[in-house]
Protein backbone atom coordinates (compact mmCIF):
# COMPACT_ATOMS: atom_id res chain seq x y z
CA UNK A 1 0.00 0.00 0.00
CA UNK A 2 3.22 2.27 1.02
CA UNK A 3 4.45 1.60 -2.02
CA UNK A 4 1.47 2.47 -4.17
CA UNK A 5 1.27 5.67 -2.83
CA UNK A 6 4.46 6.31 -3.11
CA UNK A 7 3.91 5.76 -7.02
CA UNK A 8 1.24 7.96 -7.56
CA UNK A 9 2.99 10.76 -5.37
CA UNK A 10 6.04 10.41 -7.89
CA UNK A 11 4.00 10.32 -10.88
CA UNK A 12 1.57 13.34 -9.31
CA UNK A 13 5.15 15.50 -8.72
CA UNK A 14 6.07 14.27 -12.39
CA UNK A 15 2.62 16.13 -13.73
CA UNK A 16 3.74 19.21 -11.52
CA UNK A 17 6.95 19.90 -12.76
CA UNK A 18 5.37 18.92 -16.65
CA UNK A 19 3.01 22.07 -16.04
CA UNK A 20 5.26 24.49 -14.44
CA UNK A 21 7.70 23.94 -17.82
CA UNK A 22 4.30 25.14 -19.45
CA UNK A 23 4.01 21.14 -21.50
CA UNK A 24 0.39 21.00 -19.95
CA UNK A 25 -0.06 24.68 -19.91
CA UNK A 26 -2.47 25.95 -23.38
CA UNK A 27 -1.89 29.49 -21.06
CA UNK A 28 1.46 29.86 -21.67
CA UNK A 29 1.14 28.58 -25.38
CA UNK A 30 -1.26 31.38 -25.92
CA UNK A 31 1.30 33.72 -24.08
CA UNK A 32 4.43 32.64 -26.51
CA UNK A 33 1.71 33.25 -29.22
CA UNK A 34 1.01 36.59 -28.43
CA UNK A 35 4.76 37.44 -28.06
CA UNK A 36 5.04 36.97 -31.79
CA UNK A 37 2.78 40.33 -32.33
CA UNK A 38 2.45 43.29 -30.20
CA UNK A 39 -0.57 44.59 -28.74
CA UNK A 40 -3.08 47.11 -31.14
CA UNK A 41 -4.72 49.56 -29.22
CA UNK A 42 -7.02 52.78 -30.66
CA UNK A 43 -6.61 55.27 -32.76
CA UNK A 44 -3.43 57.59 -31.70
CA UNK A 45 -1.94 60.84 -33.13
CA UNK A 46 0.54 60.80 -35.81
CA UNK A 47 4.23 61.94 -34.90
CA UNK A 48 4.85 65.63 -36.23
CA UNK A 49 7.39 64.42 -38.07
CA UNK A 50 5.42 62.52 -40.42
CA UNK A 51 2.48 64.94 -40.72
CA UNK A 52 5.88 67.27 -42.03
CA UNK A 53 7.03 64.66 -44.04
CA UNK A 54 3.67 64.04 -46.32
CA UNK A 55 3.12 67.95 -46.16
CA UNK A 56 6.37 68.00 -47.83
CA UNK A 57 5.95 64.67 -50.10
CA UNK A 58 2.42 64.76 -50.65
CA UNK A 59 2.80 61.37 -53.04
CA UNK A 60 4.61 59.70 -50.78
CA UNK A 61 1.53 59.41 -48.41
CA UNK A 62 -1.49 59.05 -50.64
CA UNK A 63 -2.74 55.62 -49.99
CA UNK A 64 -6.18 54.28 -50.00
CA UNK A 65 -7.09 51.66 -46.92
CA UNK A 66 -6.15 48.46 -47.89
CA UNK A 67 -6.30 44.48 -45.99
CA UNK A 68 -3.64 43.70 -43.88
CA UNK A 69 -0.81 41.74 -45.62
CA UNK A 70 2.08 40.41 -43.74
CA UNK A 71 5.26 39.21 -45.24
CA UNK A 72 5.84 35.37 -46.02
CA UNK A 73 9.11 34.79 -44.44
CA UNK A 74 11.08 32.56 -46.35
CA UNK A 75 14.52 32.36 -46.04
CA UNK A 76 14.93 34.04 -49.42
CA UNK A 77 13.15 37.05 -47.59
CA UNK A 78 14.63 37.19 -44.73
CA UNK A 79 17.97 37.43 -46.65
CA UNK A 80 16.58 40.34 -48.28
CA UNK A 81 15.51 41.85 -45.41
CA UNK A 82 19.13 41.61 -43.86
CA UNK A 83 20.63 42.99 -46.33
CA UNK A 84 18.33 46.23 -46.71
CA UNK A 85 18.76 46.82 -43.29
CA UNK A 86 22.83 46.11 -43.48
CA UNK A 87 23.29 48.03 -46.56
CA UNK A 88 21.53 51.46 -44.86
CA UNK A 89 22.61 51.22 -41.37
CA UNK A 90 26.41 51.09 -43.17
CA UNK A 91 26.12 53.45 -45.64
CA UNK A 92 24.18 56.60 -43.63
CA UNK A 93 26.40 58.17 -40.79
CA UNK A 94 24.00 58.96 -37.62
CA UNK A 95 22.97 62.81 -37.14
CA UNK A 96 20.88 64.40 -35.45
CA UNK A 97 18.29 66.86 -37.15
CA UNK A 98 19.47 70.14 -35.16
CA UNK A 99 23.07 69.21 -36.49
CA UNK A 100 21.98 68.37 -39.67
CA UNK A 101 19.30 71.07 -40.67
CA UNK A 102 18.96 73.28 -37.55
CA UNK A 103 15.84 71.83 -36.80
CA UNK A 104 14.55 69.66 -33.53
CA UNK A 105 12.63 66.90 -35.83
CA UNK A 106 12.79 66.49 -39.75
CA UNK A 107 11.79 63.55 -41.62
CA UNK A 108 13.35 62.86 -44.92
CA UNK A 109 15.46 60.45 -46.62
CA UNK A 110 19.05 60.56 -45.71
CA UNK A 111 20.13 61.61 -49.14
CA UNK A 112 23.17 62.83 -48.49
CA UNK A 113 24.21 60.10 -46.52
CA UNK A 114 23.54 61.11 -43.14
CA UNK A 115 19.84 61.21 -41.25
CA UNK A 116 18.99 60.17 -37.62
CA UNK A 117 16.82 57.06 -36.80
CA UNK A 118 13.62 58.26 -38.73
CA UNK A 119 15.86 58.37 -42.01
CA UNK A 120 16.68 54.94 -41.71
CA UNK A 121 13.51 53.85 -41.01
CA UNK A 122 12.29 55.76 -44.17
CA UNK A 123 15.20 54.40 -46.59
CA UNK A 124 14.36 51.01 -45.38
CA UNK A 125 10.85 51.32 -45.85
CA UNK A 126 11.21 52.71 -49.20
CA UNK A 127 13.87 49.98 -50.26
CA UNK A 128 11.65 46.85 -49.23
CA UNK A 129 8.71 48.19 -50.91
CA UNK A 130 10.94 49.06 -54.26
CA UNK A 131 11.54 45.38 -53.82
CA UNK A 132 8.08 43.95 -53.65
CA UNK A 133 7.37 43.89 -50.22
CA UNK A 134 3.70 45.05 -48.95
CA UNK A 135 3.18 48.68 -47.64
CA UNK A 136 1.14 46.71 -45.14
CA UNK A 137 3.94 44.94 -43.92
CA UNK A 138 6.08 48.04 -43.19
CA UNK A 139 5.18 49.63 -40.17
CA UNK A 140 7.18 53.22 -38.92
CA UNK A 141 7.39 52.26 -35.20
CA UNK A 142 8.01 55.01 -32.45
CA UNK A 143 9.56 53.44 -28.97
CA UNK A 144 11.35 54.60 -25.94
CA UNK A 145 14.69 52.61 -25.90
CA UNK A 146 16.31 51.41 -23.05
CA UNK A 147 17.15 55.46 -21.49
CA UNK A 148 13.46 55.84 -22.10
CA UNK A 149 14.37 58.45 -24.72
CA UNK A 150 12.30 58.49 -28.02
CA UNK A 151 13.66 56.36 -31.18
CA UNK A 152 12.06 55.03 -34.10
CA UNK A 153 12.29 51.89 -35.57
CA UNK A 154 10.42 49.68 -38.19
CA UNK A 155 8.48 46.76 -37.90
CA UNK A 156 8.12 43.89 -40.48
CA UNK A 157 4.87 42.09 -39.99
CA UNK A 158 5.53 38.60 -41.20
CA UNK A 159 3.65 35.55 -40.69
CA UNK A 160 6.23 34.55 -37.99
CA UNK A 161 6.23 37.43 -36.00
CA UNK A 162 6.90 41.02 -35.92
CA UNK A 163 10.72 42.08 -36.69
CA UNK A 164 12.54 45.14 -35.64
CA UNK A 165 14.95 46.81 -38.02
CA UNK A 166 17.14 49.45 -35.90
CA UNK A 167 19.91 51.49 -37.12
CA UNK A 168 21.17 50.99 -33.42
CA UNK A 169 21.41 47.09 -33.39
CA UNK A 170 22.67 45.21 -36.30
CA UNK A 171 20.39 42.00 -35.93
CA UNK A 172 16.90 42.05 -36.79
CA UNK A 173 15.12 41.10 -33.47
CA UNK A 174 11.77 39.88 -32.62
CA UNK A 175 9.44 42.72 -31.32
CA UNK A 176 9.73 41.58 -27.37
CA UNK A 177 14.03 41.04 -27.45
CA UNK A 178 14.92 44.45 -28.28
CA UNK A 179 14.41 45.86 -24.56
CA UNK A 180 12.53 48.73 -26.05
CA UNK A 181 8.70 49.93 -24.67
CA UNK A 182 6.33 50.22 -27.34
CA UNK A 183 4.65 53.32 -28.24
CA UNK A 184 2.53 53.85 -31.72
CA UNK A 185 2.86 53.04 -35.03
CA UNK A 186 1.24 53.26 -38.36
CA UNK A 187 -1.65 51.13 -39.24
CA UNK A 188 -1.71 48.44 -41.36
CA UNK A 189 -4.50 49.43 -43.39
CA UNK A 190 -3.45 52.96 -43.91
CA UNK A 191 -0.19 54.91 -43.16
CA UNK A 192 -1.69 57.74 -42.67
CA UNK A 193 -3.68 56.45 -39.29
CA UNK A 194 -1.15 55.10 -36.33
CA UNK A 195 -2.02 53.14 -33.70
CA UNK A 196 -1.28 52.92 -29.77
CA UNK A 197 0.90 49.79 -28.80
CA UNK A 198 0.36 47.66 -26.08
CA UNK A 199 2.58 45.49 -24.59
CA UNK A 200 1.85 41.20 -23.48
CA UNK A 201 5.10 40.40 -22.19
CA UNK A 202 4.75 38.59 -18.87
CA UNK A 203 5.79 40.92 -15.88
CA UNK A 204 9.08 39.45 -14.81
CA UNK A 205 10.69 40.19 -18.44
CA UNK A 206 8.99 43.69 -18.78
CA UNK A 207 10.93 44.62 -15.31
CA UNK A 208 14.01 43.33 -16.57
CA UNK A 209 13.97 45.42 -19.79
CA UNK A 210 11.95 48.63 -17.87
CA UNK A 211 14.03 51.65 -17.62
Amino acid sequence: MNGTIRSATKIASVFVAIAAAGVLSPALGQTREKLLYVSVGENSRPPIGWVQFCQDRPWECRAERSEPRDVDLTAAARKEMERVNRFVNERIKPLTDLEHYGVIEKWTYPEDGYGDCEDYVLLKRRMLMQLGWPREALLITVVRDKKGDGHSVLTVRTNKGEFILDNQVEEILPWSQTGYRYTKRQSQSDPNIWVSLGDDRPTPYVASQAR
